[in-house]
């Protein structure tokens, strides 16, 4: 059915509409309705509730929160219940590990005063903060298309159409999206967002920055014996059972309750197809120095999930006409410190003071320039700036010298407020960067043992993901004969790897290799967008309410 065919979308009207019911868009709707009780404000979230596909570490600066809700620490319910009391970090090798002394790492990567969350849990709370000021909340719906006027200036979203077959052709149960209009719009849909990739195409966002570069998190939360327990304990590490080529690292949060998170992050920069980012974090797992702190435990949850790694030089204009990208739409992860979550409500509660001041300023459907000019003079630009060359020079220089590095750097540029090396450039893009699999060896890695180590399936299944199975493929591949000849003939078929859901295969079928999506295995981690080497992977949402419901991740 064509879209002259389809029945007219329903449409509502609000002064604000918001994509996304994350950190950042949750904080632009509190501060939204704390400047003006009167505005009308919305907020769609694609999972099936709020907090569904939230997934971070998460060791959460309080900044944020503190300017948001300065009242937060004498209420009941909230979800900050474990502080850190120690800082380790760990330098790992095949055998042993190193404990690196805090006293030389820079002031700013000192987590005490922070907090061990669940950063779901955060949201959650920060929707009933919001409701209870009149915000509009709607879970299960995603925002599949940005609607313009006839000028091109956006005036707000649809949701995505529900009941479209395998097919394409409505079904029995369809039902028309819904229009969602808005004097201004905020989009904060997190990494790697479908309208985010839109829109910076369409009004050139990126136009003289650097390309924006990711890492692959993966995650599990355990419970673990009392014995082996901590709480409060922040425990980062890098080194093995990545090589010294190789960008990435892990992380042990002990939280409360016996709960421990452990986390892998693998830079997606790197040049081997044939490395495969979960089987690494299971190798991680066996690791002397981390196995026994889960002997006798069990997994609880598994999740993963894209973050943005490019920084202060990659973060794309924010403004464009008729709203702004907030939070990890724009990429305002601090890479050394591992945290983007305060960043992201501070960018949700400076858009919304500027939204604010232009409707009551009688202005609709322009562009808050203000935005983009403000942003580098907030706390959000002097926290990235200052550790703006980590990333850069880890890459160039590898592990161990690019660390070093950057911690001189994050050093002069924390206690003196200049850089030896300026503001260094990212050079390729994620997707660049990988090499032919004929320059590289098969890597063999040990098979799961079910009881420390798994496999990819079982852990999706603890994911809780869900997606109808008669609805278009949401994965969409643009090329298929140059899927078939460069991501499978020059590469080796990466997709089989990177994914860490077990999404996409290669089988043989009548003597010929054919690339089999499965789509109801997606965590919405957008790797294959980002890390296919020709991207030719296009990511967009699915039916909204679908996808992985996360447990206190």
């Amino acid at each position: 059915m064509s879209d002259m065919e389809l029945p007219e979308r329903e449409s509502m009207e609000f002064d604000v509409v918001i994509v996304g019911a994350g950190p950042a868009g949750l904080s632009a709707a509190i501060r939204l309705k704390q400047v003006n009780p009167d505005l009308t404000v919305v907020v769609l979230e694609k999972g099936a509730e709020v907090g569904a596909h939230i997934l971070s570490g998460a060791v959460v600066d309080p900044i944020g929160i503190d300017k948001l809700l300065p009242g937060w620490r004498e209420e009941e319910g909230h979800p900050f219940k474990t502080e850190v009391n120690a800082d380790h970090f760990m330098l790992l090798g095949p055998a042993g590990s190193i404990r690196l002394p805090n006293i030389m790492m820079p002031p700013l990567m000192n987590n005490h005063g922070n907090y061990i969350v669940s950063l779901g849990n955060v949201c959650r709370w920060l929707a009933t903060k919001a409701e209870e000021l009149g915000v509009e909340i709607y879970p299960g719906f995603a925002a599949s298309e940005i609607l313009y006027n006839d000028e091109g200036v956006v005036i707000g979203v649809a949701t995505g159409d529900m009941g479209i077959g395998r097919d394409g052709e409505p079904g029995g149960n369809y039902a028309r999206g819904m229009a969602l209009l808005g004097k201004y719009t905020l989009i904060g849909e997190g990494v790697r967002g479908s309208l985010a990739k839109q829109l910076i195409a369409k009004f050139k966002l990126d136009e003289g920055k650097e390309p924006q570069k990711f890492g692959i998190g993966i995650k599990e939360l355990w419970q673990v014996k009392p014995e082996h327990h901590r709480p409060g304990l922040v425990q980062h590490s890098f080194g093995w059972p990545l090589d010294g080529r190789t960008g990435g690292g892990s992380f042990l949060y002990h939280l409360e309750d016996n709960q421990v998170a452990v986390g892998f992050v693998m830079h997606l920069n790197y040049k081997n197809p044939w490395l495969f980012p979960f089987e690494e974090f299971q190798r991680f797992k066996t690791h002397p120095s981390i196995r026994n702190v889960f002997e006798g435990g069990k997994r609880l949850a598994y999740g993963a999930r894209a973050i943005t790694e490019g920084g202060y030089q990659s973060v794309p204009k924010l403004s464009f006409p008729g709203g702004a990208l907030i939070g990890c739409s724009a990429g305002f992860v601090n890479v050394p410190r591992i945290k983007g979550s305060h960043n992201a409500v501070l960018s949700g509660m400076l858009a919304a003071d500027k939204l604010a001041a232009a409707i009551e300023a009688g202005r609709a459907n322009d562009e808050p320039i203000e935005i983009e000019n403000e942003w580098r003079s907030t706390p959000i630009g002097k926290d990235l700036k200052r550790v703006r060359n980590v990333k850069p020079l880890w890459s160039k220089f590898g592990t161990f010298i690019g660390i070093g590095l950057g911690g001189l750097d994050m050093w002069t540029n924390q206690l003196f407020g200049f850089s030896f090396f300026g503001t260094l450039k990212h050079g390729k893009t994620d997707a660049q960067s990988l090499e032919p699999a004929s320059k590289h060896k098969k890597i063999d890695y040990p098979k799961p043992d079910g009881v420390l180590t798994f496999d990819r399936l079982s852990s999706v299944y603890l994911s809780n993901t869900n997606h109808e199975e008669d609805q278009p493929i949401h994965l969409q591949v643009k090329n298929a004969d140059l899927q078939v000849k460069s991501e499978l003939g020059v590469y080796g078929g990466p997709s089989n790897r990177y994914c860490p859901a077990g999404v996409y295969e290669w089988v043989q079928k009548d003597g010929n290799e054919v690339f089999v999506i499965n789509a109801q295995n997606c965590v919405h981690c957008k790797t294959c967008d980002i890390k296919d080497p020709n991207q030719n992977i296009n990511w967009v949402p699915p039916q909204g309410g679908e996808g992985p419901v996360y447990p206190n991740m």
